[in-house]
Order: structure tokens, then C-alpha cells, then sequence
């Protein structure tokens, strides 16, 4: 843990905080092994976050898509 807090400028409680919120929700995992414990990423829920984005992304393209069209006719119109 103290390995992962070192970049980031907070006290190590907050950073554990932090840590346990993401164990919580699966997204790291952790085993402890004497006084050392690992994290290692969760990429299940990852890949769950990562096809919403992409339904997300598709949508809102056709939708961007849509008004750009939808503008162009406008501008046409008034010419």
C-alpha cells in the first residue's frame, strides 16, 4: 500500500480509505501476507464499465451525428 500512495500527496489513512472503496465495489482486490499487502486490479468489472462506454459512445455519435445534419439543413435553408 505504501508503495501505491507514494505518488499521490495524502495522508496514508485517507489512501487506505480510498483502497477499501475499491475492494468494496470489486474493483482491486487484496491479499495480506505478513505486514505486506497486495492489490491486484479486478478486470471483470472493467470490462462491464468499459461496454457501457462503448454503448454510450454510439449513442451520443448518432445523436452528434443527428444535429450536425439537422444543422447543416438549417444553415442551408437560410442561404
Amino acid at each position: 500500500m505504501t508503495d501505491l500512495a507514494q505518488p499521490f500527496s495524502m495522508a496514508l489513512p485517507s489512501f487506505l480509505q480510498h483502497l477499501n472503496m475499491l475492494e468494496r465495489c470489486d474493483l482491486v482486490r487484496s491479499q495480506k501476507q505478513g505486514r505486506v499487502r497486495t492489490y491486484r486490479l479486478s478486470p471483470k468489472p472493467f470490462h462491464t464499465v468499459e461496454h457501457w462506454l462503448d454503448r454510450q459512445r454510439t449513442l451520443w455519435e448518432r445523436r452528434l451525428d443527428q444535429l450536425d445534419a439537422h444543422l447543416k439543413t438549417m444553415k442551408e435553408d437560410d442561404a
